[in-house]
């Protein structure tokens, strides 16, 4: 029988959307996120989503970023 690990489980898969929403929360705002699983995904990037005008793409991935408040 195959056990799961509790914390993986939690985990947003990297790269998984084409959109994400983000709050000021969030922010320095880095790709992938914290709490993304990192083990298939890119080198991490910081996005400067608010001197974008409150949109962000990933150079990377192509990840779009929304700044919603």
């Amino acid at each position: 029988m195959a056990r799961t690990n509790p914390a993986a489980a939690k985990t947003i898969p990297a790269n998984a959307e084409n959109r994400y929403e983000v709050t000021r929360t969030d922010l320095p705002l880095s790709c992938p996120m914290p709490g993304m699983s990192l083990w298939n995904s890119h080198p991490k990037v910081y996005l400067p989503i608010e001197d974008e005008g409150g949109e962000s793409v990933c150079a990377y991935c192509g990840a779009r970023y929304v700044l919603k408040d």
